[in-house]
């Protein structure tokens, strides 16, 4: 109180009060959530439901004669599995086979991929004449439907009329006949040209993009202190581009050892064994023996494989990075 008996203006005032969180507040932060709910519910009926039911098929017994009610199916434990990793036995040899085969082809197209790609980004970033033309005609290969590109290089690799006979035997007189291309050993390298040619473009674009974020003035000071073209792109350009290219090979990675497209449009249902991918060995062992159990349990030994690989990358790549960061 002051010296009058009277209280201060400051014991007057009310206690303050917190104000209550407006409605629309709450229907703000709740509004993504809200907008995300329909590609949520999407998701779970396109991916996630098939694959319960995939891997509630590979412990039953499904074949032909359970087909029109799959429900029905006696249920085979684990017998299916057993099948398939079962290497003495013929299922288990050709899955064995066809997985290794896979591996060989993923590891060289992601590395020819990664390699045409790098060298056309880096060749882009010098400004030239018709430079923008050169981008967008990289770009076709990616930009064409799947089935168009392989079918139109089916016709080119047909021994009798294709294009590519035409010109190596014919034009250059490389071998004492045509070749066969679709069939036989030379089917494994069709298989793998074909891929590179699709899938490049994109290692191409995503390099591209890449590149835009190194400052140029890095590359002139380096060319000031006498660093080379291979000495700034092995100390400034490959280094910069590490994030873009750990998450550019995992991608390219699974994308092509899942690859089901390609390899169908090719050699259709049935691929010569030296380009007999897993995914369409899985397709042959489901959709021709008949035997969906097998199939589905070969489809969840390939899920966990890449659920490990990519795991494991990750898991690597992260260290790195923390050291580097450190």
């Amino acid at each position: 109180m002051d010296r009058t008996g009277g209280r201060t203006a400051k014991q007057h005032d009310p206690p303050p009060t917190r104000r209550p969180r407006r409605p629309g507040r709450l229907r703000a932060i709740g509004l993504p959530y809200l907008l995300l709910l329909p590609a949520l519910l999407l998701e779970l009926l396109v991916h996630l439901l098939p694959m319960v039911i995939g891997i509630v098929v590979s412990f039953k017994e499904l074949t032909q004669f359970y087909i029109r009610d799959w429900g029905t199916a006696p249920w085979a434990g684990s017998d299916n599995y057993s099948i398939a990793v079962d290497f003495n036995a013929p299922v288990g040899e050709a899955l064995l086979r066809s997985f290794l085969t896979t591996c060989l082809f993923t590891l060289l197209s992601v590395a020819l991929c990664w390699l045409v790609g790098v060298t056309a980004a880096i060749f882009m970033q010098e400004t030239f004449r018709g430079r923008g033309f050169l981008r967008t005609l990289f770009l076709v290969p990616y930009a064409l439907p799947v089935y168009a590109a392989v079918i139109t290089w089916a016709f080119m690799f047909q021994r009798d009329n294709g294009m590519i006979n035409h010109v190596l035997h014919d034009q250059l007189g490389i071998g004492d006949s045509p070749a066969f291309w679709l069939i036989g050993d030379n089917a494994f390298v069709t298989l793998l040209v074909v891929s590179v040619w699709k899938g490049w473009p994109f290692a191409f674009l995503i390099m591209m993009a890449g590149l835009q974020n190194i400052p140029r003035e890095i590359y002139e000071a380096a060319a000031l202190d006498g660093a080379g073209i291979w000495q700034q792109i092995r100390r400034i350009t490959l280094p910069s581009l590490r994030p873009v290219n750990q998450v550019l090979v995992l991608v390219l990675f699974l994308w092509t050892f899942n690859d089901f497209n390609t390899p169908f449009v090719l050699f259709g249902r049935a691929a010569p064994e030296s380009a007999d991918l897993i995914s369409l060995h899985i397709y042959q062992s489901s959709f021709q023996t008949w035997n969906f159990g097998t199939g589905s349990a070969m489809s969840v030994l390939l899920l966990l494989f890449l659920l490990v690989v990519t795991g494991v990358y990750l898991l690597v790549t992260s260290r790195e990075r923390k050291t580097t960061d450190a």
